[in-house]
């Protein structure tokens, strides 16, 4: 084995007397050098958007979501109220109400949904932090709204404009409504106070209010709500807090995490993760022939000294190994150049933000062991089988 060894370090570090192996070797290298560093950047790219995305969906929606598996709404009891407050692991909870409506302004009209929030929700949610113009839901303003960017910029509302109320409409429970259209709706007024803005689809779903005042749209008791969200002190301890609740509120009650609320989105994120580094992981299987062409040139180039090896009683699997070994290395070495300047980039990427998407808003990546893990085992297992490949064209008749 260690002359095996041996041998191929000397034929991969020495110049052959003919040039064009020269040339090809240094291709494969730079092959190889290339399609890891495209490889982990792309990984590192993906990873970054993955953070940048998760993180808004960490600012507007709960740890845990607590709702009613019959109806829209839930009676937020003492026995309910007691079971969370004795609960240990939770940080914080939000009484919340969410209901479709439709919107006036000015004579513009919009259909979005309403969520009734009470003053503990930006404890739950940060979703304070996303106004940019006005002010969040305060006790001061008991008919205040806080309106998406998305349904700002369609229905042109503007902050504290107290010459127009927002109209917010939804339709009454129950028939009968069809003689006279007009009673078919519980109508109240907001008055716009804040716009915030996180994502294109949220900004322009929600309009947030009071619980109070979304329970006098809805006709609801002081009781009646939607949902319950959850803020966890520790995201490690979930899956336990969630049995024990499970246990405590029975099988009436439905209770997901963030990601079983965005099922979809994380779906997506997996997927294109695992397209990217399959067409990726393609590209550098087309980059490693350069590797097996090199190692068959090399061959072809060095039968006399394989048939001096083989005559001082070196078998056909020890000369094998040696080319085995001389593309591994050649490998090794184009992973070590192309993942070190892989790896400077993303870092300088997060300091330095050298690349930008918009003027304010650098590319987001994200520097991960997985990623360098994935990498390394990616390019050393396609190194080894094209240097077994390769290999494998030496037999006793070449070496005779």
């Amino acid at each position: 084995m260690n002359f095996s060894l041996y041998i191929a370090k000397r034929y991969l570090f020495s110049k052959s007397s003919n040039n064009t192996i020269n040339i090809i070797t240094i291709i494969a290298a730079v092959g190889v050098i290339i399609g890891t560093l495209a490889l982990f950047i792309v990984l590192s790219g993906f990873s970054g958007l993955r953070t940048f995305s998760i993180g808004f969906l960490n600012t507007s929606d709960p740890d845990i979501k607590i709702t009613s598996i019959k109806g829209k709404s839930l009676d937020f009891n003492t026995k309910i109220e007691n079971l969370i407050n004795k609960q240990a692991g939770i940080a914080s909870y939000s009484k919340v109400i969410e209901e479709r409506a439709f919107f006036d302004f000015n004579e513009k009209t919009h259909i979005a949904y309403i969520k009734g929030v009470d003053l503990n929700y930006t404890k739950v949610n940060r979703m304070d932090t996303t106004v940019y113009s006005g002010s969040w839901l305060n006790e001061n303003m008991p008919s205040g709204a806080v309106v998406g960017n998305g349904i700002s910029n369609l229905l042109s509302i503007g902050v504290y404009d107290f010459l127009e109320p927002l109209k917010i409409y939804v339709p009454k429970p129950g028939s009968g409504y069809i003689t006279n259209p007009a009673n078919a709706f519980t109508k109240i007024n907001a008055q716009p106070i804040g716009v915030f803005a996180l994502t294109d689809e949220i900004d322009k779903k929600y309009v947030f209010i009071s619980l109070e005042l979304a329970q006098e749209l809805l006709n609801y008791n002081p009781t009646q709500i939607s949902a319950i969200e959850l803020k966890v002190e520790n995201g490690d301890e979930r899956a336990e807090i969630i049995d024990q609740l499970t246990t405590g509120l029975g099988p009436e009650f439905s209770i997901e995490t963030r990601e079983q609320l965005n099922a979809v989105f994380y779906k997506m994120l997996n997927t294109e993760n695992l397209a990217s580094y399959l067409i990726f992981t393609l590209i550098l299987i087309i980059a490693l022939f350069n590797v097996i062409g090199a190692i068959i040139m090399m061959i072809l180039d060095k039968r006399d000294n394989l048939k001096t090896l083989y005559n001082l009683g070196a078998t056909i699997k020890e000369i094998k190994r040696i080319f085995i070994f001389q593309g591994f290395l050649l490998t090794l070495f184009g992973l070590s150049v192309g993942l070190t300047a892989g790896i400077v980039l993303v870092l300088l990427q997060k300091k330095y933000k050298l690349f930008m998407i918009t003027q304010h808003l650098a590319y987001p990546v994200e520097f991960t062991f997985l990623n360098v893990v994935t990498v390394l085992v990616t390019i050393l297992v396609l190194g080894l089988l094209a240097s077994k490949i390769a290999s494998s064209r030496i037999s006793l008749k070449l070496v005779e």
